[in-house]
């Protein structure tokens, strides 16, 4: 029998987890189905795994037979053949021919991270192989997303060769203005019916492609061209520059354009994480230093640490800043350009900040019960309108788009939810004429509207989004991987479950309930925070940290809690303070015990 579906997304039948239908956030519960738990329960006693991690696994698909082989991914073995892209061969012979011949290269990219890693990709390998290139980040605010005219035509006058990475896929203008230079394109976002005329247009996403590597960021895509390249030196007797030593610069692209991280992208992201951990890369050292990481990276360091610092040139400030910090190979340079990136990184969250306000404030009144959320005000900095459009998106479970109106123009950026592709939504408003300029992937998009043409656009990019089903999406449900008790918590069990990531996108970390407890010790830190201790057992009390708990209803209820007993719920972690690991619980939700 198939399980029919409500409109929260889970099994009409389904009870939920810890009988929580509503919790302290408004969220319902659910955890591993009865055919879940009979396959961790199978995998524990064959595979000889605790079954937290094997509730983890089994959630990821992975079976007993492959437990060992998923916990120790090799990229040799998952990593795809380049070849398999088309176009990806005459991009390879092109860029070749003009490293061995010494043309002159210039490389435009986006001004995000993947962008700025995927220019430094290029550069790190041309500069071992002797090779100079020209950097080219356009301006967000004069010049926009992707190639333009003017500055395709100025670099095709002095240059030979342009690769185009993280943009360039809908360019047809653009690139046919680069007359005098071959054009290569190594891009990820969303396809037109046709390609810009360039020599090679090489992506995953192209229309006429399979679309089984569509989950690649464009730092993967110019890591195949450069392992296509090795590839073919050492046919012909030479020796190609280490590329599993750039494999920091994927890992940080991939997670920073949440790209999911399921497949090669899990093997990329971890074996990155190992080369990153060894603090080779003078840009990234730098950062981490002023960001005070002080652990091995993870994910989370990579998604909130540094990934915004590396972003925060190209939204507020000089838009090659973060490409550059991340090619450089001077330790000074490297400084410099790190703490120019992080004042601008502070600055940038309080510009965010005011427009998040507003922003919040006009959709609410707008309503958040359509398929789409969405916000548009003057003066609004472009360079924040995504990160907006993220917190809109996480709040209301839908859709959102959030648009800058600037001299009767709209630049706006648009975020998803998983099953819901807004990417191919904006470029279809943009082939009906609605939009001036749109483009993107299933899960980001961006715009440029005329202000008097919003209303109708916003309002049929609703009805698009309504017939993939945006419209029925309730509150998220906080799904579970199971229960456990606070003395089962061990640093051994957190190393075995980390194990099984790197988890972000497309893989989201394992999520544990811990029933029935008591708040032995409850405080406010900093204005949103709260810190917690709970638990009555042999093995004293657990931590756990809820971050942001006074905005969704935790932290009052928790800090108030009179000594009442509650269901506990969220990720485990490591926390190191004063050369001690303890474990603590991020807490995310709570809901009091019946």
């Amino acid at each position: 029998m198939v399980d029919t579906l409500s409109p929260r997304g889970h099994p009409a039948c389904s009870t939920a987890f810890l009988g929580v239908e509503t919790s302290l956030t408004g969220r319902r519960w659910t955890g591993p189905t009865p055919d879940q738990d009979r396959l961790a329960q199978a995998m524990a006693q064959t595979a000889a795994l605790p079954l937290p991690v094997c509730h983890t696994l089994v959630r990821c698909g992975v079976d007993a037979a492959g437990a060992a082989a998923y916990l120790a991914p090799a990229l040799r073995d998952l990593l795809p053949d380049p070849l398999s892209l088309k176009d990806m061969g005459k991009a390879t012979a092109r860029f070749l021919a003009a490293v061995q011949t010494r043309q002159k290269i210039a490389i435009f990219a986006d001004y995000d991270v993947d962008g700025g890693a995927s220019a430094a990709l290029l550069i790190v390998w041309l500069r071992a192989m002797g090779q100079p290139a020209t950097l080219y980040i356009p301006d967000r605010i004069d010049e926009g997303y992707g190639p333009n005219e003017d500055a395709m035509a100025a670099l095709a006058r002095d240059h030979d060769l342009i690769v185009c990475v993280d943009c360039g896929t809908l360019s047809h203008g653009p690139i046919a203005a680069a007359k005098d230079a071959d054009v290569i394109v190594l891009d990820h976002h969303l396809g037109g019916e046709t390609l810009p005329p360039a020599l090679a247009v090489v992506n995953p996403n192209r229309q006429d492609e399979s679309g089984d590597l569509g989950h690649l960021c464009a730092a993967a895509v110019v890591f195949l061209l450069l392992v296509e390249a090795n590839r073919r030196l050492r046919a012909e007797g030479a020796e190609g520059p280490d590329l599993m030593a750039m494999l920091d610069l994927v890992a940080l692209a991939t997670v920073a354009d949440v790209a999911p991280l399921t497949g090669v992208n899990r093997a990329l992201v971890r074996q990155g994480l190992r080369v990153m951990a060894r603090r080779d890369r003078p840009g990234l050292t730098a950062l981490a230093d002023i960001a005070r990481m002080d652990t091995a990276p993870t994910c989370y360091h990579l998604g909130f640490l540094l990934g915004p610092r590396v972003n925060a040139g190209g939204r507020i400030g000089a838009a090659d800043l973060g490409a550059r910090l991340l090619a450089t190979d001077d330790p000074h340079e490297a400084a410099a350009l790190a703490e120019r990136l992080d004042r601008l990184n502070t600055e940038r969250r309080d510009i965010e900040a005011a427009v998040r306000e507003a922003a919040l404030a006009q959709a609410e009144t707008r309503g958040i019960d359509g398929p789409l959320v969405w916000a548009a005000g003057e003066g609004w900095h472009p360079g924040v309108v995504g990160i907006v459009a993220a917190r809109l998106k996480e709040a209301f479970n839908r859709p959102a788009v959030v648009i800058g109106l600037e001299d009767g123009i709209g630049k706006g950026s648009g975020r998803s939810v998983s099953g819901i592709d807004l990417g191919a939504a904006i470029q279809r408003l943009a082939a009906e004429g609605l939009l001036l300029k749109g483009g993107g992937h299933r899960m980001a998009a961006g715009l440029t509207v005329a202000q008097d043409r919003i209303e109708p656009a916003m309002a049929r990019l609703a009805e698009l989004l309504a017939r993939q089903g945006a419209e029925q999406l309730g509150p998220r449900d906080l799904t579970l991987d199971g229960a456990m008790m606070p003395a089962a918590a061990t640093l051994e069990l957190v190393a075995e479950i980390e194990a099984a990531g790197p988890f972000g996108a497309g893989a989201p970390a394992p999520r544990f309930a811990f029933p029935d407890q008591p708040i032995r010790f409850a405080r406010r830190v900093g204005e949103d925070h709260l810190k917690i201790s709970f638990g009555d057992g042999p093995a004293g009390p657990l931590d756990a940290i809820a971050f942001r708990a006074f905005q969704n209803g935790l932290g009052p209820v928790l800090e108030a809690h009179q000594g009442a007993r509650f269901h506990l719920a969220g990720r485990l972690d490591v926390n190191h303070f004063r050369g001690r690991q303890t474990v603590q619980l991020r807490l995310e939700d709570a809901a009091k015990a019946r």
